[in-house]
């Protein structure tokens, strides 16, 4: 297997010259588009890596997978797909006419920025602090880490360009959508979004995920069999923004992206993946990232199709 990803990451490193880093958040624009790195850990906690797997980057999107386990866990399935459904959109992830053209004001799916704006107000708690305590303590057991912290830097660029995000939140508070105060929740969005971690990290919890909710290297049951399944489904069809279909096609399993650089995967009862290539194409996927994680699903045939 390190022979393999040896392999393809230099094979694919040049792709991240087709690309470009994302630069309407300020902090991200410093990234090094040549950087690519993935981590590979099985069903049963062995680990593999090549590259820059190491590299520290915010989980930006990624964290939407987080928030949605978090809602459906404090609030139940129904009580969630009441405020957000799970069809996909052939618009950008942070599109307002999304919003606009339904008539029930309800994003289209928690993978979007709209729709995890309203599954993070969805997680109990008395204040952002706590909430946001939540989702570190969720992240640190997940990936065996308990140095995951958001990345200070980040989050203030992130809440002084946020301005797209709060026309999201503010068009879903006056359609009854978003019921909490509109500042505190996307407080911490931009906070969850900035959450800083390495390709090893999103690895382990892909890992998690792909073994059904249970943890390998414990054993422990964390998230309910039933919460993954929900969750790797919207991942197949959300997860790569207004791309995954092309990504299901191409590679087939379950993946969630951000602007960072990251890619998130999980092959059910196999493997957790995670890719960091912060040189993006025009969807805002990593551009290495995706032919990297192509050329290893055809490799050994990880489809779940």
């Amino acid at each position: 297997m390190f022979s393999l990803l040896n392999t393809l990451v230099e094979k694919n490193r040049e792709y991240g010259k087709e690309g470009k880093v994302a630069s309407y958040i300020p902090a991200l624009s410093e990234a090094n588009p040549n950087e690519l790195g993935i981590y590979v850990v099985d069903s049963r906690g062995k680990e593999y890596y090549s590259g820059d797997y190491n590299k520290k980057f915010t989980m930006q999107s990624i964290s939407k997978i987080v928030s949605l386990i978090l809602a459906i866990r404090d609030n139940g399935r129904h009580n969630v797909f009441k405020k957000v459904d799970v069809e996909p959109t052939g618009m950008g992830f942070n599109s307002i006419v999304n919003l606009e053209a339904r008539d029930s004001g309800k994003p289209y799916n928690p993978m979007i920025n709209a729709g995890a704006i309203v599954t993070t107000s969805l997680i109990d708690g008395k204040d952002v602090d706590e909430k946001l305590e939540k989702i570190l303590d969720f992240m640190r057991t997940v990936t065996n880490n308990d140095d995951i912290s958001v990345n200070e830097r980040v989050y203030l660029s992130e809440k002084e360009t946020g301005n797209r995000n709060r026309a999201l939140a503010y068009f879903m508070k006056s359609t009854g959508v978003l019921e909490c105060d509109v500042e505190e929740v996307l407080d911490l969005y931009f906070k969850q979004c900035s959450i800083e971690l390495t390709a090893r990290d999103l690895a382990r919890f892909g890992a998690v995920l792909a073994n059904d909710g249970v943890i390998p290297w414990t054993n422990e049951k964390f998230i309910p069999k039933e919460v993954c399944r929900i969750v790797k489904t919207i991942m197949v069809t959300c997860g790569m923004y207004d791309a995954s279909g092309d990504f299901a096609v191409n590679v087939g399993i379950p993946a969630k992206s951000g602007v960072g650089g990251g890619i998130i995967a999980t092959v059910p009862r196999k493997y957790g993946i995670g890719i960091y290539g912060p040189s993006l194409d025009e969807k805002g996927n990593s551009i290495a990232g995706i032919n990297l994680i192509k050329d290893l699903s055809k490799e050994l045939d990880l489809s779940i199709f």
